[in-house]
C-alpha cells in the first residue's frame, strides 16, 4: 500500500491571499449596502447583520495578516 506524502505547508503567499479576501469582502459589503437602500425592513436588517459579520471577519483576517507577515519576517531572517 502506497502512502501519500502530505505536501509541505507553503505559507509564502498567505498574506497576499488574505489581503485579496479582505478586499473582496469589502466589495461585497459595498454591494450589499447599495442593495439595502432599496430593501424593505426585514431584508435591510438581514443585510446589516451580514455586513456586521463581514466586519468581524475583516478584523480577524487583518489580525491573521499581521501574524502571517510576522511569521514570514522571522523565517526570512
Amino acid at each position: 500500500m502506497a502512502w501519500n506524502k502530505p505536501k509541505p505547508d507553503d505559507r509564502s503567499d498567505n498574506v497576499e491571499k488574505l489581503q485579496d479576501m479582505v478586499q473582496n469582502t469589502i466589495e461585497n459589503m459595498e454591494k450589499a449596502e447599495a442593495t439595502a437602500e432599496f430593501a424593505d425592513g426585514e431584508q435591510r436588517a438581514q443585510i446589516e447583520a451580514k455586513n456586521e459579520r463581514r466586519r468581524e471577519s475583516i478584523d480577524a483576517m487583518r489580525s491573521e495578516i499581521k501574524d502571517e507577515a510576522h511569521a514570514q519576517e522571522n523565517n526570512n531572517q
